[in-house]
């Protein structure tokens, strides 16, 4: 008669531990790799948000009047005229009170409203005179083959353009860092110092990033000439609240200069 045969106390206990271990690696590989799933993910997600707010920068910035383009002292703000329209004037407004002039109508019967700069160059944008390159407010009309823009108040500009051109901008546009974010400013006028009496809600108040390292932003201008447009350069990282880890940006933008 054939005795049954078993398993002893120690041979359980030897594959209890072995089992132990096997389960501990597994649970280890397995948590080890969802987090580096979980990584890979937030930088992923970082280097989207990455692109997605220096694009929106960007094309921010290739709208600006490239001769209002400046730069803070600390190089954490970034402010400029957004261009509404563009076209070319048949003379400049004169007589003793002059508030109009002729121009080419824009493309398509548009319209367009806001301050008349002719060319930048001759003056200080941000310390409005007259004569001065920028006026006040002035509409311009659809028609053909010559529209008349009126002047809300008489103003003289006092340089013309090589090639007659001239701007109708928006008010001003500052990108400034405060904190963890990035905001976009606007509605709050002319002021002759960057960065000052800013909107503190929204709507004039618009956050364009959040999670910004704090002292990260930097702005830098080279600017335009009349061989060469102007150069915006800014940089900012990104950081995650949790883990602490930053993916930076870096990137130029050229501005066309049309005098």
């Amino acid at each position: 008669m054939m005795r049954a045969r078993g398993f002893t106390l120690v041979e359980l206990i030897m594959v209890i531990v072995l089992l132990g271990i096997v389960a501990t690696v597994s649970v280890r590989f397995v948590s080890l790799s969802t987090q580096g799933a979980i990584d890979v993910s937030s930088r992923q997600q970082r280097a989207l948000k990455g692109v997605v707010v220096s694009e929106q920068i960007s094309r921010d910035i290739r709208e600006a009047l490239p001769t209002s383009i400046r730069v803070s002292g600390d190089n954490r703000c970034l402010e400029w005229f957004p261009i509404q329209a563009a076209s070319v004037y048949r003379n400049l407004p004169r007589g003793p009170n002059p508030d109009s002039f002729e121009a080419v109508p824009l493309p398509g019967g548009a319209t367009a409203e806001g301050r008349v700069v002719v060319y930048g160059y001759s003056g200080n944008l941000y310390s409005p005179s007259n004569p001065g390159p920028i006026s006040g407010n002035a509409t311009m009309p659809t028609g053909a083959p010559l529209v008349t823009v009126d002047l809300d108040s008489p103003h003289r500009f006092n340089g013309g353009s090589p090639q007659r051109r001239f701007f109708i901008v928006d008010e001003p546009v500052t990108l400034c860092q405060d904190g963890g974010f990035l905001y976009r400013y606007r509605n709050y006028g002319i002021n002759s110092t960057i960065a000052s009496g800013m909107p503190s809600s929204h709507p004039n108040r618009e956050v364009v990033a959040a999670n910004v390292t704090p002292d990260s932003v930097r702005f830098s201008f080279v600017p335009p000439s009349l061989q060469r447009g102007a150069v915006v350069r800014f940089a900012f990282e990104l950081s995650d609240p949790t883990t602490g880890e930053a993916t930076s940006v870096d990137q130029e933008v050229q501005i066309r200069n049309v005098p």
